[in-house]
Formats: C-alpha cells, structure tokens, sequence
C-alpha cells in the first residue's frame, strides 16, 4: 500500500497535521487488500456532495464521526460497545487505518467505516449541515511550542464548522492531556454561541471523564509523566 500524494487542501494553509511514514506489517497489508474497498474511502475521491453514510452503511442510524483515529484501539472499541450507532472515522495515516481493518476484521465490528484524509475537507464538501450525532477528537496533536500554536486542530473556525454539522442536541466531545491546550479548547467551544456546555456547574466546566472512553496510550504516558486528563463536551443549541 503506497499512499498517493497528498494534494494540499484548498481550505487552509496551515495543516494540523503531518504526513508520517511508515511501513504496514504484512497482516496489515492483506487485511488492507480484502476489506479497504468495502470499509474505506480516500476523502479525495469522493465524489461531490454529501457523503451518503446511509448507503453506505446499508441502514439509516445516527452518523457518529471520529477525527484521529490513530492506531485504532479505541475506535474499535468504542464502536463495538455502540452498534446503533453509523461510525465513521477519519484518519490521515494509512498504517493506523490498515491496523484499524485488522481490528475490525477480528472482532467482527459491522457498524464501522473509515476515511482516509483531511477532516476539514471531508467536513467542508462531504457532511451535510445537521446531519452528525455527535463528532469525538481524542488526544489531538497539542503542538506544545508556542510558535506551533497555529497548528492545533481546536481553532474557532474548526469548531464552528463541526458544530454546524451537528444535529440539535449533538455532542462535540473533546480530550486532551495539555492543560493549556484544554484550556484553549474550553475558551473557543465557550464562545462558539451556536454550542453550550453540557456540565457548565462542574469545576473549571471540564466533564467528568466517562467510564465508557477507554485509557489510550497517550493517556497513559500523561499519567506516568502527571499530566492531568480533561474531557470536554459541548451540545449543539
């Protein structure tokens, strides 16, 4: 699997993100040539419009997007304990989506499609205003160098644009383990007027850390290093 050139998106200038390497293992190579035509899209070759996550799905259910799937132990696990639930996940690094096959593959996971590209893109051409349940960013890249600030996905135009995506009532969930970055994101999701706070009565505003979301390894070096955990969570008005 040789990924094709990233073109640059047409949106933005600054990416969040970088383009890493990386070889996929043979296991994930073959999992990525049996199942990425029936799991996967590139955000580039979709074709104009609205993704139809209905069609592809095969079932009308609430649309979930996930942004950074990563290697994906949490996506599968999440989507597993939601099968309700239409799961989508965006990621740009094609080794994480090919090991994200391979776990799909062994747990039998029906109710997950992944994305392969740039969440603006995809956001800004291919969901519909109104059409998202609910979009999760777990342990985003905190470009913790000040001069790298500009680079961090939680910027008031991004936030505003998944907001406009949600239904009335959907839920943009956020965490990250950079307290100034959490304290970043509060300050933007607090002035976005078309969101409120779902837990406004709790300390500092921050949710309390559900249950459900599973400890990543990021999290789990940031306990090591003691680094505190915030989660955030905002509703669509």
């Amino acid at each position: 699997m040789t990924p094709s050139e990233q073109r640059q998106p047409h949106h933005r200038t600054v990416l969040s993100f970088v383009q890493r390497g990386g070889r996929t293992t043979v296991g994930q190579q073959r999992a990525w040539d049996e199942h990425w035509a029936r799991l996967g899209r590139d955000v580039r070759e979709l074709p104009p419009g609205p993704l139809d996550a209905s069609a592809w799905f095969g079932r009308e259910a609430p649309a979930l997007l996930e942004i950074g799937s990563g290697m994906g132990e949490t996506t599968a696990a999440l989507a597993s304990a939601e099968p309700h639930l239409n799961y989508l996940a965006v990621e740009v690094y094609p080794p994480g989506l090919a090991q994200l096959i391979l776990r799909i593959e062994k747990a039998g996971i029906e109710n997950l499609r992944l994305l392969r590209g740039d969440a603006v893109d995809l956001l800004t051409d291919h969901v519909a205003p109104g059409s998202l349940s609910g979009v999760r960013i777990f342990f985003s890249d905190p470009w913790p160098k000040k001069k790298h600030h500009k680079r961090r996905l939680i910027q008031p135009a991004f936030v505003a644009l998944v907001a406009s995506r949600l239904v009335e009532g959907g839920l943009l969930h956020l965490a990250t383990d950079w307290e100034h970055y959490a304290e970043q994101m509060m300050e933007i999701c607090s002035a976005e007027p078309t969101l409120r706070n779902r837990y406004p009565d709790e300390p500092g505003g921050w949710a309390p850390r559900p249950d459900w979301r599973p400890v990543t390894k990021f999290e789990q070096r940031a306990v090591e290093e003691g680094r505190v955990s915030h989660d955030l969570m905002f509703e669509r008005r």
